[in-house]
């Protein structure tokens, strides 16, 4: 489901009768994290979470963290809940034989980059890392989830979301407080634009390290400057993808925002493809959308990938190796 517009405007009526159920909402959340983990892992934990709830960019962020871990001779696993996938698990993601009915976009994406394991039983699918050889596992998503111990956590934020109007759902988009989330967060990666990451300046705790990133895209094979395109995204928010596009220069003549995860249907590409063909457009989606597509549109769609870049991994690398992670 789209998130309500009035999680991004302050001052909302909306947001203030909600209020209540919001601070149940808190308090559970509380509870929950106030629990004492299933398991500890024999290899570090990193997880990579958020405190508001839909897109701030976790998956380039494992993506980003994998190929950095692996560059200093570590052996990565990557654990997910798998969602919108119909395995249980623990699973091992095959891209050959699981599709993103099985096991979800994410994961399947993520599988390109290292093992990843499907579980909806966080602490079932550590373990099944570290029994196939891990040396570091990342947590991808689970902040609130405290079934296993964490050796460090960030938490990732869209700069020009921010953290909406401060709330916590429904009353706005956060899963808990900010200062709630803050205080058991190691550090806090704020990504998009540099204006808008220069805006953003959020009160951090001493213990919680601010790092910096932005999304770039990869280079396509195909020029996007003054092409016409029919754009689809199915993300947290869609609006970032379409205004990436117009940034290379693409003329993005409709842009159909789908619900985050949402399936690609035969019908759904079947009514944008005859929409693209009689506009003569050119279907475009993200690299997250493309592993949902049927095999008979991926040859007719063109994917823009996109890759973290942290303006500063030192910081980042001085404080993985408090947790015994360093170059080999």
């Amino acid at each position: 489901m789209k998130p309500p517009l009035f999680w991004y405007k302050k001052g909302s009526l909306r947001a203030r009768l909600l209020a209540p159920l919001a601070a149940l909402y808190a308090a559970a959340t509380a509870r929950r994290v106030r629990s004492m983990p299933d398991h500890t892992a024999s290899v570090p934990v990193i997880c990579i979470g958020n405190i508001n709830a839909g897109g701030t960019g976790k998956t380039p962020t494992a993506i980003a963290l994998t190929q950095h871990l692996t560059k200093m001779g570590q052996t990565v696993h990557l654990v997910s809940r798998g969602y919108g996938g119909s395995l249980a698990g623990p699973v091992r993601v095959d891209p050959a034989n699981h599709s993103a009915a099985d096991v979800g976009d994410e994961p399947l994406l993520l599988a390109a980059f290292a093992t990843t394991w499907v579980s909806k039983d966080r602490a079932a699918g550590v373990r099944a890392a570290e029994q196939d050889g891990a040396s570091v596992i990342l947590l991808d998503d689970g902040f609130q989830n405290p079934s296993v111990k964490k050796d460090l956590s960030i938490v990732v934020v869209d700069a020009i979301k921010s953290f909406g109007n401060e709330r916590v759902m429904p009353a706005g988009p956060l899963r808990e407080p900010i200062s709630a989330g803050l205080a058991r967060a190691d550090a806090l990666l704020v990504i998009g634009p540099d204006t808008a990451r220069a805006r953003f300046q959020p009160a951090l705790p001493d213990a919680c390290l601010r790092l910096d990133g932005r999304l770039d895209p990869l280079p396509t094979g195909m020029p996007l400057a003054g092409l016409p395109v029919l754009a689809f995204a199915g993300i947290g928010h869609p609006e970032k993808f379409f205004a990436t596009l117009r940034d290379l220069g693409a003329d993005v003549v409709r842009g159909e925002a789908l619900d985050d995860h949402q399936p690609l249907t035969e019908s759904l590409m079947t009514r944008l493809e005859t929409e693209a063909k009689l506009r003569g457009l050119h279907m475009v989606t993200t690299e997250k959308d493309a592993v949902r597509l049927p095999d008979s549109f991926r040859a007719k769609v063109t994917t823009i990938p996109v890759r973290l870049s942290l303006a500063d991994w030192s910081a980042l690398d001085a404080r993985l190796a408090t947790i015994g992670i360093s170059p080999s």
